[in-house]
């Protein structure tokens, strides 16, 4: 009873809306066929913007016909509106012209540009005039063309500083969106690559283009994508991480369930593993879906370097991620409750040094874990020479001065020191280890061992309940899926990673052919 109540509730709010984008459409202002009447809707809208920049002219020939060009300045190119537009247009003497010029006549034989389309309401070319292009309207006329004049000024090229490698490429995304989808485009050339936009923001209208590779990438996941970006409705989408927070699946939770990347080489290998990728314009940073626990502990140079020293490096990042969130904790259960787990010459060793300190143990990583992470903000947000300064000379004079006050003891700033190092290693989980880190350390200062031990638990059961668009975010380890080993625990030589991971339900599992190891050609006797 209850379901087929709230089928039909869904069904009224969905007639609901369609009749309210019908009306919204039918009240589309329709362009005049008067050129002065247009350009006062346009003026209407826009207001008195300095920005905006009306240009009226004639069509030399033989009529004489009124026209103009609206465009805005900074958004447009203006060589390509005097060379390609305002040119042809003003000197184009001894044509062939008809009784009247129209629209067609102007696109087919007098415009040297390319991306030439029709409007005929005022808001289809406000749109059109807002995102860089130039507006072309034309007396006795009730459409309007836009020439694609897009030519502001952006970043060049360069090398991200987030994410830092060793051996391979040193490009990285720009804020521009059709720079961002090239350097995508140059790097998988297969016709199988589809790029879709879609305007998110009633007042930004931000450009948000999905990407995926059809025939490879689930179906289910792509209509997914579609369905939560949809259902967005605010006024601005200012950058990527907007746009993760509406369509993640557990915004409660302290693990990101959406991946992001600022390297085009990063996205384009998600891309052939069967991900969407999130292009938002005016950010350099790409959001992937669906995103897994152990992508963050890998990293482009594991592909660039030797196997073995690749997984050793490896298993150095999972190991400083557990270090990171448990070494305070395991200080304060064994210094508060199990000194008898600690080995005698180092209990008197750290008895001494703590001797005289006023605070206990947990308050001593507290409050030596708030001191470490403000030095670590301060050092982000300043400039950089100024903030490295800030964040070495802080860590040692503070460090220095509060063992010698009697603050706290050495012990505790050594295991805040490792720490800091051991986070320094997964940048992606800093804020995950952040929250990680203060609970187990809170669990230990009240219940010791079985506090660390019932919040790892706790941990666990949460990380296996979640899930990033419908997959896992344990997997391979939960569920088990041995043959996804080979590039989550190891990092195997890229000839034996002949198959693609199966937990995201892709379509085309091979990813090369079999046999592949290198073998030397052998040499006659």
């Amino acid at each position: 009873m209850f379901k087929l109540i709230s089928k039909k509730l869904r069904f009224l709010k969905k007639m609901l809306e369609s009749q309210v984008s019908t009306k919204q459409q039918s009240s589309a202002t329709e362009l005049a066929s008067r050129l002065d009447l247009n350009i006062g809707k346009v003026k209407e809208k826009l207001g008195d913007s300095s920005d905006v920049i009306i240009r009226r002219f004639m069509i030399n020939g033989i009529r004489m016909e009124y026209a103009a060009i609206i465009f805005i300045e900074g958004l447009a190119d203006k060589t390509i509106i005097n060379d390609n537009i305002l040119q042809p247009l003003m000197n184009a003497e001894n044509q062939n012209f008809k009784n009247r010029i129209d629209l067609d006549f102007v696109a087919e034989n007098l415009l040297t540009v390319g991306g030439v389309q029709r409007v005929n309401t005022v808001e289809e070319l406000i749109e059109a005039v807002l995102t860089g292009d130039t507006a072309i309207i034309l007396e006795h006329s009730d459409t309007a063309l836009f020439v694609n004049t897009k030519g502001w000024e952006k970043r060049s090229i360069t090398e991200p500083d987030t994410e830092i490698v060793i051996k391979g490429p040193r490009e990285g995304f720009t804020e521009t969106l059709r720079i961002n989808t090239s350097l995508v485009r140059r790097r998988i050339e297969h016709p199988a690559l589809r790029f879709e936009t879609m305007k998110i923001g009633k007042k930004t209208r931000t450009d948000i283009c999905i990407a995926y590779l059809e025939g490879l990438t689930n179906p289910k996941l792509v209509a997914e994508v579609k369905r939560r970006l949809g259902r967005i409705n605010i006024d601005g989408i200012l950058a990527s991480g907007f746009i993760e927070q509406f369509i993640e699946d557990a915004p409660y939770s302290p693990f990101m369930t959406v991946g992001y990347t600022e390297r085009p080489d990063v996205c384009t290998a998600k891309l052939l593993e069967g991900r969407v990728a999130i292009f938002v314009d005016g950010t350099p940073v790409v959001n992937t879906v669906p995103y897994l626990m152990y992508e963050g502990f890998q990293s482009p140079d594991d592909y660039n370097f030797r196997p073995f020293f690749a997984t050793s490096v490896r298993w150095f990042r999972y190991l400083a991620f557990f270090v990171s969130i448990l070494l305070p904790a395991v200080y304060v259960a064994l210094a508060s409750y199990h000194q008898e787990l600690i080995p005698t010459p180092l209990l008197i060793s750290m008895a001494a040094a703590t001797e005289g300190t006023p605070f206990s143990a947990l308050i001593e990583a507290l409050g030596m874990g708030m001191v470490f992470e403000l030095l670590r903000e301060a050092g982000i947000r300043l400039p950089r020479p100024i903030g490295q300064a800030v964040s070495i000379v802080g860590a040692l004079v503070i460090g220095e001065a509060t063992v010698s006050a009697g603050l706290v003891g050495a012990p505790i700033v050594i295991v805040v020191a490792f720490t800091a190092i051991s986070s320094f290693l997964v940048p992606v989980q800093v804020e995950a280890g952040l929250m990680l880190r203060v609970g187990l350390t809170i669990l230990a200062g009240f219940l010791g061992a079985y506090g660390i031990i019932g919040g790892l638990i706790f941990v666990y059961i949460h990380l296996a309940s979640l899930r990033s668009f419908g997959t896992p975010y344990l997997a391979p380890l939960a569920p088990l899926i041995p043959a996804d080993f080979k590039d989550t625990i190891v990092s195997v030589p890229i000839w034996a990673m002949f198959k693609r991971p199966r937990n995201l339900g892709i379509q085309d599992p091979i990813r090369q052919k079999f046999k592949l190891m290198p073998q030397p050609e052998e040499q006659d006797e």
